[in-house]
Formats: C-alpha cells, sequence, structure tokens
C-alpha cells in the first residue's frame, strides 16, 4: 500500500510540469484510505480486482458542480469519506471527486493526477476521466469554460485515446453497452448536468478529433 502512496504522490508532483493548457495543480487528499476505498469501488462496483487504482481513460465526462465556487467543490471533494448522501454511500462510503475543475473564468484546476481514479459517473469511472465546471441550472457554464473544455480535452486526447465526451446527463446511454461496469443494475441516479446545448456545442468544437458517436 506505501508503494502505491509513493507512486501517486510522485504523480501529484509531477503534474507540477503539465504543459498546455495553464493547469492550477489543486490536489485533494490521496492517503491510504482513500487508496484502499478506491480499490474496493473499483473491486465491487466495476467488478475489476486491481493492485493499484488507476484508469486507463477512454473518455472524459463533462459536469457542473451545482455550487459557486472552486473552493466549496475542493472542500466538497477532499475528505476522503462521502459525508451524507444515502443514495450514494449504499454503493461505496468513497468520496465523490474528479481530476479537473473549470471555474467560470476558464482556469483549469487538477485535484487527481488524469490516469488515477476518481468516483464521478455510475458504470464509467474505471476509463473515465471527470471535469467539474462551476455552474447549475441557474448558472449556466459560460463561454470561457466551454473553451477549457475543449482545449483541456484536446490535451488529453494527445495522452490517451479518448474514445467519447459526453455529458454527464448522457451517461445512461451506455447501460447496454460493454462499456458499463456497474456490478447492481439498480443503482442509477438522475442527472442533468452540464445539458445538450453546452455537450452539442462542444462537440462540435472539438470535430476534428473525430470522437465516436454516443450509443
Amino acid at each position: 500500500m506505501k508503494s502505491i502512496l509513493l507512486v501517486v504522490n510522485c504523480l501529484l508532483a509531477t503534474m507540477l510540469f503539465a504543459q498546455s493548457p495553464k493547469i492550477i495543480q489543486k490536489p485533494i487528499t490521496w492517503n491510504q484510505e482513500r487508496i484502499q476505498l478506491s480499490l474496493d469501488y473499483l473491486k465491487y462496483r466495476h467488478g475489476l480486482t486491481q493492485s493499484a487504482p488507476i484508469i486507463h481513460p477512454k473518455m472524459v465526462v463533462v459536469h457542473w458542480t451545482a455550487n459557486n465556487s472552486v473552493k466549496a467543490t475542493f472542500n466538497t471533494f477532499n475528505p476522503v469519506k462521502l459525508p451524507g448522501r444515502p443514495e450514494l454511500t449504499k454503493a461505496s462510503a468513497l468520496n465523490v471527486s474528479s481530476q479537473f475543475v473549470i471555474d467560470r473564468d476558464g482556469t483549469i484546476y487538477q485535484f487527481l493526477p488524469d490516469s488515477i481514479f476518481a468516483r464521478h459517473t455510475i458504470g464509467l469511472n474505471y476509463c473515465a476521466i471527470g471535469i467539474e465546471n462551476i455552474g447549475s441550472r441557474e448558472h449556466p457554464l459560460t463561454h470561457a469554460q466551454l473553451k477549457a473544455n475543449e482545449e483541456l480535452i484536446r490535451y488529453l486526447s494527445k495522452k490517451y485515446p479518448i474514445a467519447f465526451v459526453l455529458g454527464h446527463h448522457e451517461y445512461q446511454r451506455f447501460k447496454k453497452t460493454s462499456w458499463w461496469k456497474e456490478t447492481d443494475p439498480n443503482y442509477i441516479t438522475g442527472k442533468d448536468d452540464p445539458g445538450d446545448k453546452f455537450m452539442n456545442e462542444l462537440r462540435s468544437a472539438l470535430n476534428d478529433l473525430k470522437l465516436k458517436r454516443l450509443p
């Protein structure tokens, strides 16, 4: 376990050397308890037994936070265990999180290395990088966030074979595909973020990447 923690800490350190786009490092707590809970989630929710909580990214899931600040999002994701939210704790005590967060002015923050497991999308965490955007239904995502998502996804596509870019509200479209890995068929939550308008604009901007159509 200590060796896993060392490897991840090295990844957190090397995030400082991330090239374009500009990414501000703001790592959340990563300790032995979070490692074990992540491994347990991979095993019991995704049916994957692994020695380290890593992912091999094949898709990006875009979210909104439903709060109004990066600080509030950090404070939500930083605890190792999920406080409250019984609809989620019944599946795992592991807290939700995401690899990236984008502020309303387009500033990109990285909370976890992009190859490290984060709990953000049912059935797809094992292969999906999460991008949270500060916003909500009452505060729609901004043009600056659209451009930052585009820039970040282009960067990630140079590092990994990204096949899909989807909104959190679209995740259930993968339920009847081989991509879906969730051991409980009844574990589903309704989502509406970030909405069709934002995702259609984002995928249009990424058209040259030749992403796959969603199922």
